[in-house]
């Protein structure tokens, strides 16, 4: 029988609420932000990246025009020949969306996921996206705040304060940005400060205790300086009860201040510099058990706990004997300069970023004391870009440099918990005790020695990444109507890294094949040299007979070597670094059809370099080793790390990283706008070669290239004005993925087969209508919003499951295959909120988030040294409120 975990009555609400959706609207399209007007005639909508402000021209459905800069130049989104949404702060204030992860349900392109920890969020675009969970794994989509790259998702997702709009930039676009934007590019643009004076503060509370207070001012200094303060404070009590105490998890903690100068001497010369910091202290995150596998039974025998039954994981009832820690620290500067002489100008923007994360959790995720993780990290980040654009004549011109260096220090272990000898004694023994101490006599080693409590393992891992990349663009106008377009992109990157492990756990250091050898020898054999000294035939019957468990009962013992001995590196053999260069380009032609319809053409490719594996499933490639059968030392084959006798027991064959990503796209685009109505269609097919997929093997990462990964489909959005003071939004993305090549995943062959947590069809549609109270300057804007995905299955496999030989071995991906496609997703999210405005600028808002209180799996992974029982984040509970405002 197939599971599903697609929300209860999940597939009603979407036949209902799309049936509804479809009679409001003429057709489905992608969500674009429109702010409604206020009396002026002109009204500010966004801030360019230099920091100056500027009137908006007149939108077609509100009066306003929305301006952007996702080419890095200002131009109207009609204007921009990119498939690229816009999320405009009035959006962000109505639909409570208070940080990126909330961002997905008004931009059905992008996915964000959030799994182990605060610190962990994945972006993806169009089903390519990747580097939450591992911090040598760099994001395939780049998100920067301000002009600033945000290198790692711990680094992006405090709460959103004072912005201007978030604008979601779909395919390569590595000729406008420097770093790593393989996939796509989130740009966040703040406020700058106002040489008025002004500001605003909100308070809000909502169910689960939530408070959360935000404030900004801004006002001017002097005649050329002005200043910019805001901060926000956010608590909510955690909605995931912890079995047997009075604790809660999964809360809100977290708070951050910000501080900008806009400098301005001349009309020709600006400086903004800004300052943050914000802290993140919570206990996250809720993991639960999706299905119990043969060992649950032995928990419950040492007396822990877990919750069992297939929805069970949504009642929200955690059994854990530690509470997780989360504690990230984030702060850094950025200075941008603007310069302009004659008919060019130059933007300087130079940052330095500082992150510190900190986690410990209880990865058994039950009530038993069996085994927890430590994660400590710091990332230290210095970047530069210097840009100039002009016009030389009918050429537009951009061109630019960008710099970065950044080095990643982690410590990390795990730990045996005071009933992790139990447990596994019970495992190694069938359920009866005893086993660890039989074999420990046998073996002639101290008694308690296997899986006593401590440390498991303690890791040492650090990357140094120096990059440089010229990029540039060239518009060349074709008549009045046609713009065709060149860019290009170098970039060369360089990483050093070092890795470190120290395995305390003595069984997983044991090689059963090699006992068995030694055994069967007699003893007379205990090296590789007396092996290979020993008749073909002869070493054949040793290795039949250490292989066998009928005369090799120790290899029973087999899955419970989880930490074997690891191979530091750089060594003799692995340097420990990566030096990557490249070219992308992109060709586009841009033409005014006519007046109010534009088409575009593209053709583009994009780079992401080398991605390091910092988890202790980093092995030495293929090219430099190759294992003995079982992990054995006595008869490895030769090999470059076995002549330079750097071979540890049980060491395999993975990868220390993952090679570049080189992305490409065709796409064609079409946007149209007239009184009352405007949409953009956008129809593409993209691939990522070498796409950096790596998967949770139970304790550490597996990191590989898919040898080609590909998405064709089409985004359309639309935003129209039916009536007076209506807007409506909607959207939708259709997407085909494939894995085109991938034969060295971490459950075996997967070309041909479609990509798992990708949905085939997301939809997302809004509407706002502001009831004017007569003459009083009062209104009421009533706001609701439907994001949908289609039923998807959640993970591509489930290595645990696989079938192995008696010495580890694997035979048969096919279970594991199998087992995952028991289980899978289908999203239907409602958020809704009234909110009663005053001339006065008092505004106050009722909300709620999840209205109809839809529950799903985010992701699945293997338990955690529990073979074939699958454990599951679900989704975030119905979150409602009250928000007072007032703006001055």
């Amino acid at each position: 029988m197939i599971t599903r975990f697609s929300g209860r009555k999940a597939g009603f609400r979407f036949a209902l609420l799309a049936g509804a959706a479809s009679m409001a609207l003429p057709s489905i399209a992608h969500a674009q932000d429109v702010d409604k007007a206020s009396d002026e005639d002109d009204v500010e909508m966004a801030q360019p990246d230099d920091g100056d402000t500027f009137d908006a021209q007149e939108d077609v459905a509100t009066g306003n025009r929305v301006v952007i800069t996702a080419s890095k130049r200002e131009k109207t989104l009609q204007e921009t020949p990119i498939s690229v949404s816009v999320t405009g702060g009035e959006t962000i204030e109505r639909a409570e969306i208070r940080d990126l992860i909330d961002l997905q349900t008004v931009t059905p392109s992008l996915r964000v996921s959030q799994n182990q920890s605060s610190a962990q969020t994945t972006f993806i675009i169009r089903g390519f996206g990747n580097g939450a969970n591992n911090f040598g794994i760099e994001p395939s989509v780049g998100v920067f705040i301000d002009g600033v790259y945000r290198s790692r998702s711990a680094g992006q997702i405090a709460d959103l304060a004072n912005v201007s709009r978030i604008e979601v930039l779909r395919g390569p676009q590595s000729t406008l940005f420097g770093k790593n934007a393989s996939a796509g590019v989130i740009s966040v643009v703040t406020e700058a400060p106002q040489f008025e004076f002004g500001g605003s503060a909100s308070a809000t509370y909502g169910n689960y205790n939530q408070v959360v207070v935000k404030a900004d001012v801004t006002g001017p200094i002097g005649e050329s300086l002005a200043f910019a303060v805001d901060g926000s404070y956010n608590t909510r009590d955690g909605y995931v009860e912890v079995a047997g105490s009075d604790e809660t998890i999964n809360d809100r903690d977290r708070w951050a201040v910000r501080g900008q100068l806009l400098f301005e001497p001349s009309a020709s010369t600006s400086f903004r510099l800004i300052g943050d910091y914000s802290k993140i202290d919570e206990l996250c995150c809720y993991a639960g058990t999706v299905a119990a596998g043969p060992t649950t039974p032995l928990l419950f025998a040492v007396g822990g706990a877990t919750n069992t039954g297939p929805n069970s994981i949504f009642d929200d009832v955690t059994y854990l004997n530690q509470l997780p820690v989360n504690d990230i620290e984030n702060y850094g500067a950025s200075l941008q300069g603007n310069f302009d002489f004659g008919p060019f100008s130059l933007t300087s923007i130079t940052a330095y970023r500082a992150l510190r994360s900190f986690n410990d959790q209880d990865v058994d995720f039950s009530s038993a004391d069996v085994v927890r993780e430590t994660r400590d990290q710091a990332v230290d980040t210095f970047t530069q870009e210097l840009r100039v654009t002009g016009e030389l004549g009918p050429v537009d011109v951009l061109l630019g440099a960008y710099y970065f260096n950044e080095s990643i220090d982690q410590t990390s272990s795990l730990n045996n918990g005071e009933d992790a000898r139990l447990f596994f004694d019970l495992l190694a023994g069938g359920g009866a005790p005893g086993t660890l101490a039989f074999i420990e006599g046998a073996l002639g080693v101290p008694a308690n020695t296997f899986f006593r409590p401590g440390a498991l393992t303690a890791e040492q891992f650090s990357l140094d990444n120096e990059a440089l990349s010229l990029f540039g663009t060239f518009d060349v106008a074709l008549g009045d109507r046609i713009t065709f377009t060149a860019g290009f992109n170098y970039t060369t990157d360089e990483k050093n890294f070092a890795l470190s492990q120290q395995s305390f756990d003595v069984l997983s250091s044991l090689n059963f094949v090699d006992i068995g050898i030694i055994q069967g020898s007699g003893g007379a054999v205990t090296t590789p040299e007396q092996f290979r000294a020993l008749p073909e035939a002869v070493q054949a019957a040793l290795l039949a007979g250490a292989t066998n468990p009928a005369t090799n009962p120790l290899l029973a013992l087999t899955p419970l070597q989880f930490v074997p001995p690891f191979l530091n590196t750089p060594n003799a053999v692995e340097p420990a670094r990566t030096k990557d260069d490249d070219f992308s380009y992109t060709l586009r032609l841009a033409a005014d059809l006519f007046d109010g319809i534009n088409m575009y053409a593209t053709y583009a490719t994009g780079f992401k370099a080398s991605s390091v594996n910092l988890s202790r499933d980093s092995r030495p490639a293929a090219t430099d080793f190759t294992p003995g059968i079982g992990g054995s030392v006595i008869a490895a084959p030769d090999s470059p790390i076995f002549n330079a006798g750097l071979i540890v027991p049980n060491l395999t064959t993975g990868t220390r990283f993952a090679g570049p990503e080189d992305a490409e796209v065709f796409e064609i685009g079409v946007k149209g706008e007239f009184p009352g109505i405007s949409f953009a269609l956008a129809l593409f097919d993209q691939k990522i070669k070498g796409f950096q997929s790596f998967a949770f093997t139970g304790t550490g990462f597996a990191l590989t290239n898919a040898g080609v990964q590909s998405t064709s489909g089409f985004e359309f959005d639309m935003t129209l004005l039916p009536v007076d003071n209506l807007v409506v939004t909607a959207s939708t993305t259709l997407l085909d993925p494939k894995y085109d090549s991938f034969p060295g995943s971490s459950v075996g062959d997967l070309t041909g087969a479609t990509p798992a947590g990708i949905p085939e069809i997301t939809f997302a549609t809004s509407a706002t209508y502001t009831l004017d109270l007569g003459n009083s300057g009062n209104s009421i804007v009533f706001r609701g919003d439907y994001y949908h995905e289609s039923d998807t299955q959640i993970l591509d496999g489930l290595p645990d499951f696989a079938t192995r030989a008696p010495t580890g071995e694997v035979i048969d991906f096919g279970p594991a295959i199998t087992a995952a496609q028991q289980y899978s997703r289908e999203v239907n999210q409602v958020n809704a909120s009234i909110t009663f405005i005053m001339d006065n600028g008092f505004e106050l808002a009722a909300w709620a988030r999840n209205l109809l209180d839809e529950r799903y799996l985010t992701t699945i992974f293997p338990g955690v040294a529990q073979s074939q029982t699958i454990s599951g984040y679900p989704s975030q509970p119905r979150t409602y409120g009250v928000t007072a405002r007032y703006k001055f």
